[in-house]
Order: structure tokens, then C-alpha cells, then sequence
């Protein structure tokens, strides 16, 4: 797939779970919508998942310890983007990267669309740390190049109509959609390489190697994001169940969960620790966006809300709501 300007190529190989799944299938519409890139979905032989048009399908077991099949699926191309589920096993991410490196792949995408990766604290109190540095590390002792953004969750339930408040609900957190995500992909992946000469000083995926990218789509409250459910259900305060929690509470507590081997409480651990009142999940305020630079506006919260509304009156993603 040709990027902008220069001749230079890319081409994003993407596997099962990522063509199909939740952040795959946006990056996959957004990638297809310029018409500058060829995606490659590298999916299981007995996979029946469905995979967009416009894709070419190459079956691989990709869990396999002999990785001679993943090597010749990766060969010639120039991006590998990883969004495997939380759930899949640990060393499978690994063992792609691998692969990649050997097929001499130029930029990988590790599987983080999360907090932000470049506060340990933050990271060490999520038990996310391991699965930021693992891939990373090996990314950098491999000697490949990685691109990594950051994704969310909140506390409502809209069938039970109850709203958790975090520490008085007034806690702003940069957010971004699966869409917006999936637009930030193609918009760094449609930009040139690198400069044309010494001279050249317009923006070029280069610049981003081994660095976070935040891409947001609202800077928020919950008590603004609550006056948002309210305009698009046609409720008021009083058809709703409020109740309130402190944000370390509710981590600690899901935490002890946790390490009881309850692993059902890895979500609410998440995102109560990314509550916190300290702005961790405020990047706008802390480290600055890539919104502007990549194009990227935000949005439009009601459109969003109503959005998440549909999702989960449907239980089409039934942990949106917490």
C-alpha cells in the first residue's frame, strides 16, 4: 500500500482477532477507506471469523512453536498491527513479534490501546506493566520499530439505570472510540516514511518510533458524561440509582479480588485506578495530543453516548457499561 508522497510502502497484516474483533474491524475500515493501503488478514486454518472485503486471507497457526508459516505470511511487508484480545494466551504476542522481526518486518503496533504507557506508576498499579514491557523490549532488542495508542471504560449500568460515581464524578480522563482509534491507525500509517532530504520538515511516520500516541476523542467527567446519558434517554436525576465510591476503594478492593484468583475483576481494577483524582488519565493536560498533527477531531459526545446506549441495551459489549 503506498504512503503519501514518497513511494515508500506499507503494507498492515493483521490477524484473525484483530481484522474481526472489537479495535480490529474499525482500524481494518479506516486502513480500506483511504485506498492507499493492502491489509493482509494472517487468520487461523479452521477460523470461520469474518473477515471485510478488500482483504487478502493468509492461514496460519500462528501459535504454532515452528513459526516457518508466520515468517513467509509476513515476508515484504512493512506493518504489523497487534489488538489480540486480553485473553489470548501470553506468548502469542511474542511470538509474532518474532516473526516479524525475522521477516524483516519495519513497524509493529503492539497490543496497547490502554493507559498511558509511559507512567509506571500507573502501569505498576494496573498490572499492566508486564504486558507493556515484554513486547516492547522485545520490539527494541530485535531491532523493529513500535507505534502504540491508548483506549477506555466507565461505570454506568443503563438497564439497572445506575451511575458509581468516582470520588464526586468530577475527575476529568481523556477517552477515545474505537472509530477514532481506527483513524488514527490509518492516518499514521498513510504518512510518508521518512523526509525527503535533509530539508524536508513536514510530518513522517519516522517521528513516532518507539513512542506513545494519544488521540482522544473527549476530555470528560463522568458528571458531563452523565448529563449526556440523561439528554439522549429523556431522564432526569430522578430516574436514576446514584451511588458513590472513591476511586482507590474501589481499585483496592478489586485488586484483593484479583489476587484471591478472581480475574473477573481485572476491568474494575482498570479503570478505577484510571480514576484516579491525581489527572493520570488526563492527557491533554499532561503530556499533550497528536490530534492535530494526525487530523484528528474530537467528538461528539451525545452522538458517542447514544452510541454506547444501543451497545448495551443489546449486550452487544455488556462490559461497556462498567
Amino acid at each position: 500500500m503506498s504512503s503519501s508522497n514518497n513511494g515508500n510502502t506499507i503494507e498492515a497484516r493483521l490477524t484473525t482477532q484483530q481484522a474481526g474483533g472489537h479495535m480490529g474491524r474499525h482500524m481494518v475500515s479506516q486502513l480500506l477507506q483511504t485506498g492507499k493501503h493492502t491489509l493482509t488478514a494472517i487468520t487461523r486454518p479452521k477460523s470461520t471469523a469474518s473477515i471485510q472485503d478488500g482483504i487478502n486471507i493468509i492461514r496460519v497457526d500462528h501459535t504454532s512453536d515452528d513459526d516457518t508459516a508466520l515468517v513467509s505470511a509476513l515476508q515484504g511487508q512493512q506493518a504489523l498491527l497487534i489488538t489480540m484480545s486480553v485473553t489470548a494466551p501470553r506468548d502469542t504476542i511474542l511470538k509474532l513479534i518474532r516473526a516479524a522481526a525475522k521477516a524483516k518486518v519495519q513497524f509493529i503496533l503492539p497490543n496497547w490501546f490502554d493507559h498511558n504507557p509511559t507512567n509506571d506508576a500507573l502501569c505498576n498499579d494496573s498490572l499492566l506493566t508486564e504486558s507493556r514491557d515484554a513486547p516492547c523490549n522485545e520490539i527494541k532488542r530485535l531491532g523493529v520499530s513500535s507505534l502504540s495508542g491508548g483506549p477506555d471504560r466507565y461505570g454506568f449500568d443503563f438497564k439497572k439505570r445506575s451511575l458509581v460515581l468516582f470520588d464526586g464524578g468530577d475527575t476529568p480522563m481523556n477517552t477515545t472510540t474505537w472509530p477514532q482509534c481506527g483513524r488514527a491507525i490509518a492516518k499514521l500509517l498513510s504518512l510518508k516514511i521518512a523526509p525527503n532530504g535533509e530539508d524536508d520538515r513536514s510530518l513522517t511516520l519516522s517521528q513516532f518510533r518507539n513512542s506513545a500516541i494519544y488521540v482522544p476523542s473527549f476530555r470528560i467527567t463522568q458528571r458531563e458524561m452523565f448529563e449526556s446519558v440523561k439528554g439522549v434517554t429523556g431522564t432526569t436525576d430522578a430516574d436514576w440509582s446514584i451511588s458513590h465510591e472513591t476511586s482507590e476503594q474501589r481499585w483496592k478492593e478489586s485488586m484483593a479480588e484479583i489476587k484471591k484468583g478472581n480475574f473477573g475483576a481485572f476491568t474494575k481494577m482498570l479503570y478505577s485506578r484510571a480514576w484516579f483524582p491525581n489527572g493520570d488519565a488526563d492527557h491533554e493536560t499532561s503530556r499533550g495530543l497528536h490530534n492535530e498533527v494526525l487530523g484528528l477531531l474530537l467528538e461528539d459526545l451525545d452522538e458517542w453516548t447514544a452510541v454506547a446506549f444501543r451497545m448495551a441495551e443489546n449486550d452487544e459489549v455488556p462490559w461497556i457499561m462498567h
